[in-house]
Order: structure tokens, then sequence, then C-alpha cells
């Protein structure tokens, strides 16, 4: 009899991304059960993971180690302390900006930390460089050209004076930064990221990721900071934590860490049934890599596997027509990087940063450029110096793109992606072709979870899996929520506070990034 009957609660887990992991850890920490964790692929951390390619390592989408709750950043240092020593760029540099931990935590020695990274994001668009959020100063209107600032104010004050009611993402935005503004930088990238146009798509989604970003914020961060006023609350984050050969090195060291307390982890265990007796969860069966069969009995079942994914799992349990409808029809974006090993960036470092070999400081750049399918660019250098397999003389970068499964971009063969994708990154001028010397490619399936079509009937699809006494949804598909990833976490460590204290309540869970304030905002 395993630890977990003795204990009469059977805990499974489905997904070992940061949520999940999260429950577990929790769960074990403060209690004497003993959950099972139920993992689809072969890897550790969702799309929080780290791929390694020839010692190159790619972070899927961008992860930083950001957040305003005490709970997850206390979390995150019981893993990893944080460096107390220059990393390796820093050593190159000779630099001394980072405020590093009064300890002997040193990059160099140590595998195991957080480094204390910069954060640079930028806009590029019309082969220009724009703040991330966009900034009010100088630059920033010559990048613009004078008629497109004179426009954008006058747009801005009629969006003040005329509210529009707010039935779509588009309403969202103009309503915060005026037409202009919203159609420069706005209106084409977000249809890059959804494959459909703002107007289409819920100010829900506006609400989740934008908050109470607008002209006035930014107005007021920058009136601050240049006023060096230090109590100032309202500013832009200027660095964050990451682990030292990326996010899926932090979500690795946890899952070892639940398997030492006693927790239990498989891989390549695909979720196909959820059994119900009497409304409750009876029970997972999984696929395994060699197609067997396995059914696991549970007490508590903690998911953050895709909504649609899960109601499509369900037997022996009547669902409303209108609710499995809605479920099944959920829209998601997928995603692909597109890693590219290059011997140097075309561009210039115009930048008052300095970095080794001079390439441009940013950790990810937005690309507004209309003529390319082309999304974001990250240059995982600037992430960590230990990203790269030969930090002093190559360039890491990974392109992005959205799309859907089973699209045009999607089922492209990997060849001829990369050529694809090599031609953009030469077309808007940061890399020339002949300068690349090795790529990868990476396709990860629902990365984001989308705010059209049926989720507008989520509300009833999540009534009703809510109202299911043993289920607990958490993290960004398990929720169908936008959230980051410490918001995930979050959600994890609710669900086993709830299950650990006998709790009916979920309202902790979906509590969870409700807050009506930007993200990255210290």
């Amino acid at each position: 009899m395993s630890d977990n009957e003795n204990s009469g609660k059977q805990i499974i887990i489905i997904g070992a991304g940061p949520a999940g992991l999260s429950a577990a850890y929790h769960i074990l920490k403060n209690s004497d059960y003993k959950p099972l964790i139920l993992e689809e692929t072969e890897y550790i951390g969702g799309i929080s993971r780290t791929h390694n390619y020839k010692n190159n390592r790619m972070d899927l989408g961008g992860h930083r180690f950001f957040t305003k709750d005490k709970q997850v950043m206390d979390f995150w240092k019981e893993i990893f302390p944080v460096q107390g020593k220059p990393s390796l760029d820093e050593i190159i540099l000779n630099s001394s900006n980072t405020k590093y931990e009064p300890s002997e935590v040193d990059p160099e020695k140590i595998e195991n930390l957080f480094l204390k990274r910069r954060r640079i994001s930028r806009i590029y668009f019309l082969k220009k460089f724009f703040d991330y959020p966009i900034s009010f100063k100088l630059q920033t209107f010559m990048n613009m050209g004078l008629k497109n600032v004179f426009l954008s104010g006058i747009y801005y004050i009629f969006s003040t004076i005329h509210k529009r009611k707010e039935n779509s993402l588009e309403d969202f935005y103009i309503n915060r930064f005026g037409k202009k503004l919203y159609k420069m930088f706005f209106e084409n990238y977000t249809e890059k990221v959804w494959g459909i146009h703002p107007s289409k798509i819920s100010p829900e989604w506006g609400a989740q990721r934008v908050k109470g970003l607008s002209v006035l914020s930014l107005l007021k961060h920058c009136i601050f900071k240049s006023s060096n006023n230090k109590n100032v609350e309202t500013s832009l984050i200027e660095e964050f934590l990451y682990p030292k050969r990326g996010p899926g090195q932090l979500y690795e060291a946890i899952a070892d860490k639940i398997v030492q307390m006693g927790g239990k982890i498989i891989l390549n265990n695909k979720v196909v049934k959820i059994d119900f007796d009497n409304g409750n969860v009876k029970s997972v069966i999984t696929f395994d890599k060699d197609g067997n069969e396995n059914s696991y009995p549970c007490t508590h079942l903690v998911s953050s596997m895709p909504v649609k994914d899960l109601a499509a799992a369900f037997i022996n349990i009547e669902i409303p027509a209108d609710v499995k409808n809605a479920a099944l029809n959920l829209p998601y974006r997928d995603f692909i990087t597109a890693g590219l090993l290059v011997k140097k960036l075309a561009i210039k470092n115009n930048s008052q940063y300095k970095t080794v070999g001079d390439i441009i400081p940013d950790c990810w750049i937005y690309v507004q450029e209309h003529n390319v399918k082309l999304g974001r660019v990250q240059i995982f250098n600037n992430w960590s110096p230990y990203m790269p397999s030969d930090f002093r003389n190559t360039v890491w970068i990974g392109l992005e793109y959205f799309c859907n499964e089973g699209d045009d971009l999607w089922n492209m063969d990997k060849d001829e992606f990369i050529k694809m994708a090599s031609l953009e990154i030469e077309k808007i001028g940061l890399v020339k072709r002949e300068d690349i010397t090795d790529a990868e490619l990476i396709r990860v399936k629902k990365a984001y979870p989308a705010y059209f079509g049926s989720y507008k009937d989520f509300g009833k699809v999540k009534e009703f899996l809510n109202g299911i006494q043993n289920l607990y949804l958490i993290g960004r598909n398990g929720q169908h929520r936008y959230n980051n990833m410490d918001h995930s976490i979050l959600t994890g460590i609710k669900a086993a506070e709830i299950i650990i204290s006998g709790s009916s309540s979920k309202d902790e869970i979906w509590n969870v990034n409700t807050e009506n304030e930007y993200h990255e905002q210290k």
C-alpha cells in the first residue's frame, strides 16, 4: 500500500510545469501527502522548459523571474540562491552595475543559482528601436516623426473625451492610447500574435496583460523617473532574476526535490480519460509512450492541462451541451522558435549599455515590421552568458513565430522554415544570412490560451468545473488565462493550501492575477 493510500488522500497533479510542480512541492512540504505528477511529454517545466541544442540553450518564449508576490519570491529563493559575485559577462566588461547579494554565490563556480539581469526590451519598427512600453522622450518622438507625433497627440486627446464602449481589445487599446498609437504599435503585432484582428478579441485580454498601463501612466513614469524620486511606486522594473542555464534549470531542480521528498513524477504519460463517480473524479487513465493504458485512482485532481483537452477526457459525468461545446472549442495559439547561431549581428549597439561583442543589449525585441511574419527576437546572450556554448565568439538568438497547429507555418518543413526565418531576420536588418552557422527549430502546442471564439462562454465552463468538488484548475492552460509564470506558480500554491486545509472554496486560486495594475511595475 502506498503512502498516499495510507494518508487517505491520493492527489494526482496533471502537468509538470511551473503550476503543477509548485502544487506538488507545497503539498509535500506542508503535509504528509505524497502527490503523483503525470506529464504528457518527456520534459520538465512545460512551456517554461529550457531546450538544449549542442549546449546552446533556448528559453521558449522568454521567462523573466519577477514577481510582486512575496510567497512566490520566497519559493524561488528557497530553491536557488541569488548571485553574490560577477557573472562571466560582468567579468569580461569589468562591470559593477549589478547589486549583488551579500553572499559568496559565484556564477563561475556554482551551477544552481539565479543571476540578476538587466531588463531591456524594445520595439523594432521602421527599422528603428522604440522603448517597450513606449516612453515619451526625445528619441521616441524623433523616431516617430513630427507628423505621427502630432496625430498621436490629437487622437489621444480625442480618446480621453470620447471613450469607446469596450466590446473588443481594439476598443480597450484605443481608449488608453488613442487610435494613432494603437495603429502604429498594437494593431499589427496583436494580429501577429493571435492570428485574428483585435476587433474580434475580448477586451479581457487587455485587462489581463496590459492592466493599468496607459499614456497617462507612461507620462507619470517618465516624469517621476527623471525626477529621481526613489519613493515613487509606479516605475517599470529594471532588473529580474534568471537561472544560470535558463528557466528549465530551476524547474528540474524543483522536480528533483519533489522526488527526494517522496513525491512521484511520471513522464511520457498522456491523460486520455478522467473517470467520475457520483460527480467527483475517481481516477485518471493515461497512455504511456509504449501505448500501454494505466489507471491511477485519486481523491483529489489538480489539473494544469488545457481545459479543452480536460473536458474531452471526461467520462461517466453529464456535461451540459452548451458547457461542453464551449470547452471543446476553446481557442489557443501555438508557437515556434527558430534558434539561430550567428557570428555577429548586423545592427550596431547605439544604446547606453555596454555588452560583450558590442551586441545590442535587448533580452527580447518585439518586431512590429509589417512585412514579416516574425513576432519577437530573443538574444539569449543577454539573458545569461551561460546560455550560448561559446559566449565570447557567437550570438545565439531565437526567432519567435505565432501560429495555429496544422496551419502552413506549423506544417512547414524544418529546413524550409529556417530558410524563411533567416530571410526575414536579414530583411529587417538584424542579421546577415552568411553569418548564420547553425540552427534549431522547436514547436510548442497551446502556448497561449486565446480570448475569442467560444471564450465568450468560458464563465459557464468555469462554473461547471468549479462545481466538481475534488477538481482544482491551475496554471495558464488549466484556467485558460494568460497568466505570467509567477501567477501560474501562485495558483499551484493556493491549490495546495486549499487541499491541505480541507477548504471547499476555490476562490483563492481564481483570485490570482486579478489586480488592476501592469505586471512589470514595481
